[in-house]
């Protein structure tokens, strides 16, 4: 039999060309396997470093508590001796052993015995309940470590995400062909190998041979490669985690020694459906953040129920969640997705899912919609309308249909009720998000759920409301999964920090060009809030009315005094307004009528007035109306409500309006250079006029004031021509 023009043209590689081949194909697949096997590594890593800082926190608590609290179990006699000997916290009377304690004077073995299982009681209860966080305010080095180790593990996370495909492809591929080929190492050795295996090992030589030289093979070096050199800067580690808290507690949930799977972070459902819901896991290959447990349920709860509600408290991720069951669909060949929001949230889901997602974002809302429609009808992704605007798309089918702030549709006779339900119809998939709790509201939410599942709606019944929040939730199981905060953040990040981005509607748009065009800097900045229709405004009211239905206090920060008349307006009544011209005994009297009010109240404050020096720790939520210059005055301000005696995670809202002059500060806040080389780079209008090259150049001069230079910024990009001396 003579042999293939491959194997005889492979003789001449045996020996010293085979084991070069064979050594690089080897290395390269050492390299993916460990890209494969390193996120699992560094959690282990990671688990190692969270249970040694675990049991110095449970020690440090420990040894907090003095050995007097044992004394209702063993006596105030016997705590006494052992404060005299030395024992006078809990901590001390760790690992200490009966012998040890029958030797202290008056103790005998049966109180030995009983001091003995009150200390392992207190440990347990104090070990159950302690969980881990991070003082940025107070680091060390074990915590740096952990935290440089988490970072590592979002590094591989990415570079898993990415490439675990071809790196998979490639390891199972050339495990084969390298056992196969090791004959042809030697020439001796290839000869004294049986015919057959001698035939398999040039065979083998020659398949390493293509993989070697494809250009497949040279991008996966490369990758692997970039993804090494990315390490980072230890330095800046702390930095990092205060920009970015909630990415690194979502990954240092995934350590921990259990994520809480309790019925609370499940919704209260039954464990039938519960184990349906969980029998099919969750594709994340098009999620480019990391889940918590909770998530991750809340997204397969949303895919297999198919037409569903999720109800969590503000701060839990509800975007995400329904981003996540999105992405899953899409990883399973799903094409179109649609979300209809209100226009003030609509700039949000159009961030959120180019953050969290490796899905296109399509706005279908406003001018030029049916071309991004048609690009969406084609390509596919998550497009994002809002209500008034849903009604004069045309009607297709969509894999998932995600509704946003989903109480607005809670009347059926409304028109936007309406068009939502004839989108219901034609989508194979339907979730509401909204985070107002329903249980006290079974007609409006019986409506909800009649959009999405009549024949469950039809067995609603008010009772099961009265018999109180579990017993509801287990009712509604089948289409309405809520958890609140405390059932399943056992890791709360101290702060929750949202960006809520607005879209100015044309009546704010008006405004705001009146005001670029006046060239007042201030008038600019006011500008989201002069009309009765205002983004900004609308954006308040329903984060207040959310903080209403959960008994939350909120406090509302502006500059302005304007401002802060607008939205006392909009939101009455209030606690009261704190501004500048109120003295500090005044002050004080607001702040404690707003802590003793029951349950939800608001308070208003001018920024420099009352985010300095005041104790607010009453307020859960607090709302930055707009972006301040000096990110020390947002921080000032946040502290006032952030800090020793807060019992609720607290909740940021920064409110900023795209395509103003708040896009601007935040950039002067970020130390970013100002975006004007992107507006010189891509102007038409310098290239028609030669004035407007003199304007640029006025905008990159670092010599003229930052404030002026912004108003002629925004003038630039509107194309407004300032006005005479404005400046």
């Amino acid at each position: 039999m003579s042999e293939s023009p491959d194997v005889d043209r492979m003789r001449s590689s045996v020996g010293k060309p085979a084991r070069r081949l064979i050594q690089r194909i080897s290395a390269l697949q050492a390299r993916t396997e460990e890209l494969v096997e390193r996120p699992a590594l560094l959690r282990e890593q990671a688990r190692d470093q969270l249970r040694s800082l675990t049991r110095r926190q449970v020690q440090s608590e420990l040894d907090g508590l003095p050995v007097s609290s044992l004394q209702e179990v063993v006596g105030a006699r016997f705590a006494g001796v052992l404060e005299e000997a030395r024992y006078a916290t809990i901590g001390r009377l760790v690992g200490v052993s009966d012998e040890e304690l029958v030797a202290l004077p008056g103790i005998g073995p049966k109180t030995a015995s009983k001091i003995s299982a009150a200390v392992r009681t207190v440990v347990a209860d104090v070990s159950g309940s302690s969980r881990f966080r991070f003082s940025p305010d107070h680091p060390d080095a074990q915590q740096e470590k952990l935290l440089a180790t988490l970072a590592a593990v979002r590094r591989a996370d990415a570079a898993a995400a990415e490439l675990i495909g071809p790196a998979r492809e490639m390891a199972s591929t050339a495990r084969s062909l390298l056992d196969a080929a090791g004959p042809a190492r030697g020439r001796l050795r290839l000869w004294l190998t049986g015919r057959e295996k001698k035939r398999a090992a040039l065979e083998a030589l020659s398949r390493l041979e293509v993989i070697d030289s494809h250009p497949r093979t040279a991008w996966l070096e490369g990758e692997l490669a970039r993804h090494a050199g990315v390490v980072a800067d230890d330095n800046g580690l702390w930095d990092d985690y205060a920009a970015d808290a909630a990415s690194y507690n979502a990954i240092l949930s995934t350590v921990g020694e259990v994520e809480l799977e309790d019925e609370a972070a499940q919704g209260f459902i039954p464990e039938e459906l519960r184990q349906r819901i969980t029998a099919v896991p969750l594709d994340t290959s098009l999620i480019k953040s990391t889940l918590r447990g909770y998530q991750v349920f809340g997204a397969q709860y949303l895919i297999h129920q198919e037409r569903s509600i999720l109800g969590d408290e503000m701060g839990l991720g509800k975007t995400i969640q329904a981003l996540a069951a999105a992405a899953h669909l899409a990883a399973r060949g799903q094409q179109r997705f649609l979300v209809v929001c209100p226009a003030s949230v609509q700039m949000n889901w159009l961030n959120e899912i180019a953050k969290h997602t490796r899905l296109q974002a399509h706005n279908l809302h406003g001018t030029g919609r049916e071309g991004v429609a048609q690009r969406w009808l084609r390509d596919g992704g998550v497009a994002v309308t809002t209500f008034g605007t849903l009604g004069s798309l045309e009607t297709v089918e969509v894999a998932l249909l995600i509704v946003d702030e989903a109480h607005y549709v809670k009347n059926p006779k409304a028109r936007r009720s309406k068009v939502v339900v004839t989108a219901i119809g034609a989508a194979q998939r339907v979730v509401f998000l909204t985070g107002t709790p329903m249980e006290n509201r079974v007609d409006e939410f019986r409506t909800l759920v009649s959009h999405l599942q009549p024949v469950t709606a039809k067995g609603l019944k008010a009772t099961d409301a009265i018999a109180g929040a579990k017993q509801f939730r287990r009712a509604v199981a089948p289409v309405y999964l809520r958890r609140n905060q405390e059932d399943v953040l056992t890791e709360l990040p101290e702060k929750i920090e949202i960006d809520d981005w607005v879209l100015p509607g044309a009546a704010d748009q008006t405004a705001y060009v009146a005001a670029v065009r006046s060239g007042n800097l201030m008038r600019m900045r006011q500008a989201a809030f002069e009309t009765s229709t205002s983004a900004k405004l609308e954006r308040i009211a329903e984060i207040v009315e959310e903080a209403r239905e959960d008994g939350r206090k909120v406090i509302v920060f502006s500059f302005f005094l304007n401002v802060l008349d607008r939205i006392q307006q909009s939101i009455a009544p209030t606690a009261g307004s704190i501004r500048g011209a109120v003295p500090p005994a005044e002050r004080q009297r607001l702040i404690d009528t707003f802590t003793a009010a029951p349950g939800h109240a608001v308070l208003l404050s001018q920024i420099e007035a009352g985010g300095v020096g005041l104790n607010v720790q009453a307020a859960s939520i607090v709302i930055l109306a707009e972006p301040q210059w000096k990110p020390s005055t947002e921080d000032q301000a946040i502290a006032r409500a952030h800090r020793m005696g807060q019992i609720r995670t607290v909740q940021v809202h920064r409110l900023l309006a795209k395509d103003t002059v708040d896009e601007r500060i935040r950039e002067v806040q970020e130390n970013k250079r100002l975006l004007f080389d992107e507006y010189a780079r891509k102007s038409d209008a310098k290239n028609l006029d030669p004035r407007a090259v003199d304007t640029l150049n006025h905008l990159t001069d670092d010599s003229r004031p930052l404030q002026d230079r912004v108003v002629q910024a925004e003038q630039h990009r509107l194309g407004i021509s300032p006005v005479q001396d404005s400046l």
